[in-house]
């Protein structure tokens, strides 16, 4: 008798998690409060313009495609993946710009053009960084990490050993690179996952190194169009989906899942995966005496989160052949911006990540006009208390365009806005239920990571299993997707017959 499965949420994870279940034999449903599918992996489409409303970035094409290999399935079929090269431009405050390559020929050309043995620092940096990511990947990453001896073993700690997690971000790679600009691209892009880069692990440093030892992909239509393309394979293998359904609780006897409650209904299973926000669940949805002692009710709040976004979207009447499809503007006082996000302080002279799909991509450019996302991390609402009234958002907005005026050839740029629209912390805390409005989960700190981050599989609960950016293996569209991979074959181990 096949066993059914129900995914409280319908983003990424729990897609991906559906398919490979729906693959192993069972019955999925997933239900999902808004309308659409995808999370915070979503789109706006206003007045002839669209923008992917957060992931832009594609590290490690290939994750994203074995989804549909290891299902029998030709991702071609559903969704056409593009390889960036350059991965990046990168603009600095004193007008200096470079591209990034994954190429290695290209990328030693452009770095030795701008300065004598940089590329030669960079490679010794992609050298370090891969032994990193082998070692993490296959002895962490990899596993479910529900038990300690996952941790607590002769390889693992050989591994850590070799890692040598407790060097910062900012001191590991200034004993490696000795280029500002370099330094700080690699802080900057160590940090979509939301932790400072002065004072937490180096092993953060592994997300631009994947970056360029992996390549980039961008999804033809934007990230909006994987998440449809998911959606349909879900749909084509059996799965059902449960829109505009907001779950009240999960309905647990005698420490075993008994389904879900939703408005007035209820949904049995023996299987629930909670997709959704952790905390929100922690708090609302489970009762305290099933929680893991390290993540419940009483204390969850106390925990260390990772900081929010600031999202302008912009609609212009103009395209800007500047830009790439990925671009980083690295202000003056860069420490100083960075760190602002985790002491309460909106930057005057923020660093910012810039998606400009349009230079590549038809949809987002029709009759001459382009969609552009400009991305500043702030605090989330715990540090920087703020309604994100009119006058809130307009005092950030305005920093950003002025930011964005010193790029060359765009100091025009406020001339051909005609649309704009804004995500903000209370954006992310009203519409999906991250706390505090962070933008990354829990914060990946040493002590909320691996085995200390929460676990994919309850403990107390027989049939309660959980993937979101708050449990390991963490948060990034990548690896929460690999995360879906290790989560599918546990389930499958626990409920084979």
């Amino acid at each position: 008798m096949k066993k059914d499965v129900i995914i409280v949420g319908g983003g990424i994870g729990g897609l991906c998690s559906g398919i490979y279940l729906l693959h192993k034999g069972f019955n999925v449903t997933i239900v999902e409060q808004k309308e659409k599918l995808g999370g915070k992996i979503n789109i706006i489409e206003e007045e002839g313009f669209k923008f992917d409303l957060s992931a832009s970035i594609l590290m490690t094409p290939k994750i994203y495609t074995d989804v549909f290999e290891d299902v029998g399935k030709n991702y071609k079929d559903y969704f056409e993946i593009i390889n960036l090269d350059p991965l990046y431009k990168v603009f600095s405050y004193d007008k200096k710009s470079l591209l990034v390559y994954g190429d290695n020929n290209k990328i030693i050309n452009e770095f030795e053009k701008f300065e004598k043995g940089l590329s030669l620092d960079f490679m010794k940096f992609l050298s370090k960084s891969y032994e990193k990511y082998y070692l993490i990947k296959n002895d962490f990453l990899d596993k479910p990490m529900i038990n300690l001896k996952e941790l607590l073993n002769l390889n693992s700690i050989k591994s850590l050993i070799k890692i040598k997690p407790l060097s910062t971000t900012s001191n590991y790679l200034n004993k490696i690179i000795k280029n500002e600009i370099i330094i700080n691209y690699l802080i900057f892009s160590s940090m979509y996952i939301g932790v400072d880069p002065y004072k937490n692990s180096n092993i953060h440093t592994l997300i631009p190194a994947i970056s360029h030892l992996n390549g980039l992909g961008y999804i033809k239509g934007g990230m909006y169009k994987y998440i449809e393309s998911l959606e349909k394979l879900f749909k084509e293998f059996g799965g059902k989906v449960l829109n505009n359904t907001k779950v009240d609780k999960v309905l647990i006897e005698n420490n075993k899942i008994r389904g879900i409650k939703y408005k007035d209904n209820t949904l049995r299973s023996d299987i629930v995966i909670c997709n959704n926000d952790y905390t929100y669940t922690v708090k609302n949805l489970i009762d305290k005496k099933y929680l893991d002692k390290r993540y419940n009710k009483d204390n969850i709040e106390k925990k260390d989160y990772s900081c929010s976004v600031f999202i302008l979207y912009l609609g212009l009447d103009k395209t800007y052949d500047t830009l790439q499809v990925h671009n980083i503007y690295l202000n003056k006082d860069f420490k100083e911006s960075i760190q602002s996000a985790f002491k309460g302080i909106i930057p005057t002279n923020p660093s910012l990540y810039i998606y400009y799909p349009s230079i590549r991509d038809k949809s987002f450019c029709k009759n001459n006009k382009s969609s552009l996302n400009i991305m500043l991390r702030i605090p989330n609402l715990s540090l920087y208390k703020s309604d994100y009234n009119k006058d809130d958002i307009r005092k950030i907005r305005d920093i950003i365009i002025k930011t964005i005026k010193q790029i060359p050839s765009m100091d025009d740029i406020e001339k051909h806005i005609v649309y704009e629209n804004y995500l903000t912390p209370k954006t992310l805390e009203k519409d999906y239920n991250c706390y505090m409005g962070n933008a990354f989960g829990l914060s990946h700190k040493l002590l909320q990571n691996i085995y200390f981050r929460p676990h994919i599989k309850s403990k107390k609960v027989e049939g309660l299993y959980f993937l979101n950016a708050s449990t390991h293996p963490g948060n990034g569209a990548s690896v929460v997707i690999g995360g879906s991979k290790v989560l599918s074959e546990l389930i499958y181990k626990d409920y084979k017959k």
